[in-house]
């Protein structure tokens, strides 16, 4: 078991599953606040690893959804600037394990990484209900007429 630093955007519904999988299988997570937190492109960057740019950002953002910002068509550095000055364009979660980083919730990177076992019976109804749900999309965004979750402090 480990401790994970999970940058979350408070209020949402799919990173307060996954925290809650993530103490079912025994992690202690400290969650902060991905909207508030000063990144800099030297604190976000090692985030994203060797993934292609494409697949940093958080396509349900607004600025995204709108047409407004087109990832395909940025370079690293506008990239980085964009969501420095935007953090709801960053794909969440985030999460820091020692110095290692990674950025969504791919669950089976995540019980390679640091396990998504139960850490007994009592959290195995908990791990089993939710390793099963798509906990990446946001539940929210096929919605007709979708509101965009609200931002609360935290």
């Amino acid at each position: 078991m480990v401790t994970i630093t999970f940058y979350e955007k408070p209020g949402c519904t799919n990173n307060t599953k996954q925290k809650a999988l993530l103490k079912a299988a025994g992690h202690t997570v400290e969650a902060y606040n991905l909207l508030t937190q000063a990144w800099t492109v030297e604190t976000l960057r090692p985030f994203f690893g060797d993934l292609p740019l494409t697949e940093w950002f958080n396509y349900t953002a607004p600025r995204i959804k709108s047409g407004e910002i087109i990832p395909a068509q940025l370079n690293e550095e506008t990239a980085l600037n964009l969501m420095i000055n935007d953090p709801l364009l960053i794909r969440r979660p985030l999460l820091q394990v020692g110095e290692l980083r990674e950025v969504g919730f791919d669950r089976d990177k995540i019980a390679a990484w640091i396990g998504l076992e139960a850490i007994d019976t009592s959290q195995q109804m908990i791990r089993d209900r939710l390793i099963e749900e798509d906990l990446q999309t946001c539940p929210k965004s096929n919605q007709p007429h979708h509101i965009p979750c609200k931002v609360t402090e935290g």
